[in-house]
């Protein structure tokens, strides 16, 4: 290791949510990507020739993109407000700050609250993996707690008795999910008795990512609660992953603080365009969320008979489904099969925290996933 890189960082593997390259030859070229809770639909055509014209027409390249992203955030609080069917609008741009994707927001949010040793995050896995990646490389304690094998809802006796004996450096972060990634359950009623419970020194950030699938939003909180922060992105139900645009709603305070960490002109003026457009088409472009809900429970439907699958209730864009197995090793190695055979077969899904996650495609993809689920068991089955 070059001796002028900091020595933990030696023990942190990158976060890679691609198939690495040394085996993509064995891959088909007709793929159906359902590995990284994307939509399966890209934008309009219209939407996309209004975008050319803006690049051509509007944007000048020589000049920096708006650095304080007044208008995106004015049109963000509109959203937000509407979405949360608050008639009084009491979001306004002082209670957003826009990030290059959520991951710059989580980061942010780490670079405010515990770096230089003033602080540690809790994180109850499985879950999105960057609250914890992100920590460690900016030196960061990650405390872990686990979730019930069944409903994949938070211990919480763990998480509290976590919060009160980690002293050095304090707790000061907790990340949860709503719903959660990899199981797409939503928070429960007492987890989120819970999460109001803890002490205004602790910040809550409650990731919304998949609000559009779920329709479930703890934004009329913040009202109340200076502590927490809601996380959202326009990488899943708005179509734009390629963007990277991701939004943040909290205190006016706290989002002043936000402004003063993140990077000057952190988003492009093409991804700031995308979004204002996005914002603009909403209608047009949620309009596909009802065919994705019915996809979603057709999948579950056909899971559920499956006499080798467990499939978890969904309120995301994606599944996770789990075997049914009592010998661990003969079940991770069947997962690990069923996970590469897939992937021969050219569907792409994700194999983590001992389960798949399979992302709603559209109607061809999923009866092809299901096809090929069928078909891999019938090879294991056949090898027995």
């Amino acid at each position: 290791m070059l001796p002028f890189i900091r020595s933990d960082l030696a023990q942190l593997n990158a976060y890679k949510p691609h198939p690495s390259s040394d085996t993509a030859a064995a891959v088909p070229a007709q793929l159906d990507r359902l590995d990284t809770n994307e939509s399966p639909y890209d934008l309009p055509p219209e939407l996309k020739q209004k975008l050319a014209w803006t690049f051509a027409e509007v944007i000048e390249n020589n000049r920096y993109p708006d650095g304080g992203h007044e208008a995106l955030k004015t049109a963000i609080a509109e959203y937000v407000n509407e979405s949360a069917n608050l008639s009084s609008s009491p979001f306004t741009t002082a209670n957003i700050s826009v990030g290059n994707g959520s991951d710059e927001l989580i980061r942010s949010l780490l670079i405010a609250t515990c770096l230089g040793g003033e602080g540690s995050i809790l994180v109850a896995n499985p879950t999105f993996s960057m609250y914890g990646i992100l920590a460690q490389t900016l030196g960061i304690p990650v405390v872990s707690v686990s979730r019930n094998s069944s409903t994949f809802e938070i211990d919480l006796t763990a998480a509290q008795a976590a919060i009160s004996q980690t002293q050095n450096p304090p707790l000061r972060v907790v990340f949860v999910v709503h719903p959660n990634s990899p199981t797409a359950n939503p928070l429960t009623a007492n987890e989120l008795t819970w999460l109001k419970s803890l002490s205004e020194q602790i910040l809550v950030v409650i990731d919304e990512a998949y609000f559009e699938f779920s329709q479930n939003t703890l934004v009329s909180e913040l009202l109340q609660r200076p502590n927490w922060v809601i996380l959202r992105t326009f990488s899943k139900a708005f179509r734009l992953a390629a963007m990277r645009v991701g939004y943040c709603v909290a205190h006016p305070e706290a989002i002043a603080i936000l402004e003063k960490v993140r990077l000057p002109y952190n988003l492009p003026s093409f991804s700031i365009a995308s979004a204002l457009v996005a914002l603009q088409n909403r209608a047009t472009l949620l309009e596909s969320i009802p065919q994705t809900l019915d996809e979603r429970a057709k999948l579950i439907t056909a899971f559920s008979n499956h006499p080798e699958l467990i499939i978890a209730e969904s309120a995301a864009n994606f599944i996770f489904l789990r075997l049914k197995s009592n010998d661990e090793t003969s079940s991770a190695a069947t997962l690990q099969n069923l996970h590469q055979q897939l992937r021969n077969y050219g569907t792409l899904v994700r194999q983590i925290s001992g389960g798949l996650r399979i992302t709603i495609g559209s109607p061809a993809e999923n009866l092809r996933t299901l096809k090929h689920i069928q078909a891999v068991f019938r090879d294991i089955r056949g090898l027995s």
